[in-house]
């Protein structure tokens, strides 16, 4: 058989390729109030309150629902935080979270607007889970998370899915997809502006590469999303599609960027990689400055966390093989989550270093409140090179704050990875007076082990 359209097709295809190349075009946030019209001007974003929460509240879910501004200073504490986005917008109308807020279609080419210094913030009304966190936009407790340095929209709502709200573990399916709903909607305002800068994002096929990139050395970043829990709803998720039915894989960087990756409703919450956090992926974005300089940055291999041994033996398999056949000299491996993960983790670098991988970790660590306990729950002499993002365990002690922003009481009271009801010791995690004290353990997406982390070791 025949086809001229198609033969056509497939020799500019053959001639030219396919480009990968991601712009985002920046508007930098440095106010946000409530006012008449959904706009952006001179870096102030005006919200309709009314009409933004009309556009939630078409979700027959969504019983309860409110919107709040948090800026770096205010006295507000936020818990118990779900999920964080960065609003954004394409200029040509087509869905920011492809297969899942939009239709799938493939992410990281083309232009995508994004409003800077500013995130969404999704926070339970009434019920919290051992995937929610608390963050603090000013005193001692703001350095804990990135995201009390950012001017955020919170949404403060509830549901009517009153199957899960007892449930630690929660999917939290209405609240998550407002979420990622209204950060597209308010980005809207910047659709037909132009930007005040513009990244680039730009990198050849791995075959195409001229020989004063291809002499470097080639480094794939393995990155190891959430995607322990079997049942489907509390995964991450890549283009809509739960990653616990996946194995490792190769994507683009300029795919994660651009919103392939949903953060998932489950992991402990320092732990987490929320959507911002892939949005912006900082590690994938220091690789991109090396490239040509000093590495040649090969892409990024998306592997999974799995809970049987035969399930992570294999993903590190597939890990291996992909940056042999990559022809990977190095790897750096991230991975979201601490304690039955940590396998993975250490599975996947040991697999790595055996293929003759050279390979560089990420991961914070469980060593109990006294700093004592071992790390990583599986440990091997191959994993010499670990770069570590901070204790899950380490207490917090923290004052009350001023305003409070969705329920406090369920830190201790709905079973967040941190927090407590109640301990012989220390008593109950929120006390009268409100303050608080909580293990490292239950501030959002505090670990920040994507690459946002500050944190420097010490000795004593």
């Amino acid at each position: 058989l025949y086809c001229a359209k198609c033969t056509i097709h497939l020799c500019a295809f053959l001639e030219g390729g396919f480009e990968m190349r991601l712009e985002i075009g920046n508007f930098y946030v440095r106010n946000i109030i409530f006012g008449e019209k959904l706009s952006f001007e001179s870096g102030i974003l005006t919200i309709n309150k009314d009409e933004a929460l009309t556009y939630i509240r078409a979700d027959e879910r969504i019983t309860e629902a409110e919107l709040y501004i948090a800026k770096p200073g205010d006295p507000i504490r936020i818990c118990p935080v779900k999920e964080a986005i960065e609003p954004r917008v394409r200029p040509d109308g087509r869905g920011v979270f492809p297969g899942y807020t939009g239709d799938l279609e493939r992410a990281g080419n083309g232009t995508v607007h994004a409003l800077k210094n500013c995130s969404v913030l999704v926070v339970g009304r009434h019920w919290g889970g051992f995937q929610d966190g608390l963050i603090d936009m000013s005193g001692e407790g703001q350095k804990y998370t990135y995201f009390g340095q950012l001017n955020n929209i919170v949404l403060v709502a509830d549901t009517n899915e009153v199957f899960e709200q007892r449930e630690q573990q929660k999917k939290n399916d209405a609240l998550r997809r407002a979420g990622h709903k209204l950060a597209e909607y308010i980005a809207q305002c910047v659709k037909e502006l132009k930007p005040e800068e513009t990244e680039v994002y730009d990198l050849d096929a791995m075959i195409r590469r001229g020989a004063d990139v291809e002499t470097l050395p080639s480094v794939v970043y393995v990155m190891q999303p959430q995607s322990q829990m079997e049942e489907l709803g509390y995964n991450d998720l890549v283009y809509g599609w739960d990653m616990n039915r996946m194995v490792p894989t190769v994507m683009h960087p300029n795919e994660i960027l651009d919103g392939a990756l949903v953060s998932g409703s489950f992991m402990p919450v320092s732990s987490k990689w929320s959507t911002y956090d892939f949005q912006n992926c900082p590690n994938i974005k220091a690789l991109y400055r090396e490239h040509g300089k000093t590495i040649n940055f090969l892409g990024v291999i998306m592997s999974n966390l799995n809970v049987a041994l035969e399930q992570k033996e294999r993903a590190a398999l597939f890990v291996a093989q992909i940056a042999n056949t990559l022809g990977a000299d190095g790897a750096v491996v991230a991975e979201e989550g601490y304690g039955n993960p940590d396998a993975d983790f250490v599975g996947c670098i040991v697999a790595l270093e055996d293929a003759g991988v050279k390979t560089v970790g990420i991961s914070n660590e469980c060593t109990g409140r006294d700093g004592q306990s071992q790390p990583l729950v599986t440990l091997d002499e191959k994993c010499d090179a670990i770069v570590s993002c901070g204790n899950v365990s380490e207490l917090i002690e923290l004052p009350p704050m001023e305003i409070v922003l969705g329920e406090l009481e369920a830190l201790g009271r709905d079973g967040l990875s941190g927090g407590w009801a109640a301990d012989e010791k220390l008593g109950p995690s929120v006390r009268e007076d409100g303050s608080i004290i909580m293990e490292n353990n239950s501030m959002f997406c505090g670990d920040q082990v994507c690459g946002w982390s500050p944190k420097t070791m010490k000795e004593f």
